[in-house]
C-alpha cells in the first residue's frame, strides 16, 4: 500500500491501526472468563505452580476490590466511567501518529481492551470475573484477569512513553 493510499484509509497512520489488538484481547478476556465460569465454582482453585493458582473469584469493586462492599452503586459508576474512558481512548488513538508515537498507540490499545473487557463483565454480571492468583508463601496478590493484565502493561508502556518523551524534550 502506498503512503497516499494509507492516508486515505479511515485509520491511516493513526493509532486506530492497533484497534484489532484491542478487539482480540477483549475476545480473549471474555473467552477466558467464560471458560472459568463454566469449569469452576466460585472460590474453587487449581494450583499451577507453587506461586500461581487458577481460581474463580468475583470482584464487584474496582482494582484490588476497592469499594467492593459499597452496596451496588459502584457497578454503574465504574461502568459509566469505563465507557467514558474507552470513548476518550478511541478518540486519542485516532490522533496518535504511528510513525512518531508507536509505543503510545500500543499502550492506549491495551488500556482500551482492558477497560472494555471489564465493563462487559460489570454490565452483564455486576462484578468482574478474576481467575489468576499469584502468591508467595503467605503473601497473596489480588486475583486478576486478562483485561487487568492488558491495563497494567498498557499503563507501564504509557509511563515509559511519557518518560521517553520527557527525556527527548529536556
Amino acid at each position: 500500500m502506498s503512503e497516499q493510499t494509507v492516508r486515505n484509509v479511515p485509520w491511516g497512520n493513526s493509532g486506530w491501526r492497533w484497534l484489532p489488538l484491542s478487539v482480540a484481547l477483549v475476545a480473549l478476556d471474555q473467552w477466558s472468563k467464560g471458560w472459568i465460569e463454566q469449569h469452576y465454582e466460585i472460590g474453587e482453585y487449581t494450583p499451577v505452580f507453587f506461586w500461581l493458582d487458577i481460581v474463580r473469584l468475583h470482584n464487584p469493586g474496582a482494582a484490588f476490590s476497592f469499594l467492593a462492599d459499597a452496596g451496588g452503586w459502584q457497578r454503574w459508576f465504574f461502568s459509566i466511567f469505563a465507557v467514558g474512558v474507552s470513548v476518550m481512548l478511541v478518540v486519542w488513538l485516532r490522533k496518535v501518529r504511528l510513525k512518531t508515537e508507536p509505543i503510545l498507540a500500543i499502550a492506549l490499545a491495551l488500556v482500551l481492551s482492558g477497560a472494555v473487557g471489564n465493563v462487559i463483565d460489570r454490565i452483564e454480571h455486576g462484578y468482574v470475573v478474576d481467575f489468576i492468583h499469584v502468591h508467595w508463601q503467605q503473601a497473596y496478590f489480588p486475583a486478576f484477569n486478562v483485561a487487568d493484565s492488558a491495563i497494567t502493561v498498557g499503563a507501564i508502556l504509557l509511563l515509559w512513553d511519557a518518560f521517553a518523551d520527557w527525556r527527548r524534550n529536556r
